[in-house]
C-alpha cells in the first residue's frame, strides 16, 4: 500500500468548524484577543483562504474555543 503526501485542506476545515458554531470571523477575533492571541480579521481570513499558515498556538486557542478534537482541523 502506498501513502501519498497530500496537503490537508486545514483553512477550509477552520471555516467549516467556525460556521459550524455560528460564528463570524470578527466573534473569532475577538474571542482569541481576550485569549492573548494577536491575530487579526485579515490574517484568520488568510488562513480561511489557505493564503497563510497558521501558528500552533492560535490553533490550540481555536480548538479550545471551539471545544472541538484536533481532528476536526485535519479531515481531508
Amino acid at each position: 500500500m502506498q501513502w501519498i503526501l497530500q496537503d490537508i485542506p486545514l483553512g477550509r476545515n477552520i471555516q467549516t468548524v467556525r460556521m459550524s458554531k455560528n460564528m463570524t470571523q470578527i466573534e473569532v477575533v475577538e474571542q482569541l484577543q481576550l485569549m492573548g492571541s494577536m491575530m487579526s480579521r485579515s490574517t484568520l481570513a488568510n488562513i480561511e483562504a489557505g493564503r497563510r499558515n497558521i501558528k500552533a498556538s492560535d490553533l490550540k486557542a481555536l480548538q479550545v474555543l471551539f471545544d472541538v478534537e484536533y481532528s476536526e482541523f485535519f479531515k481531508d
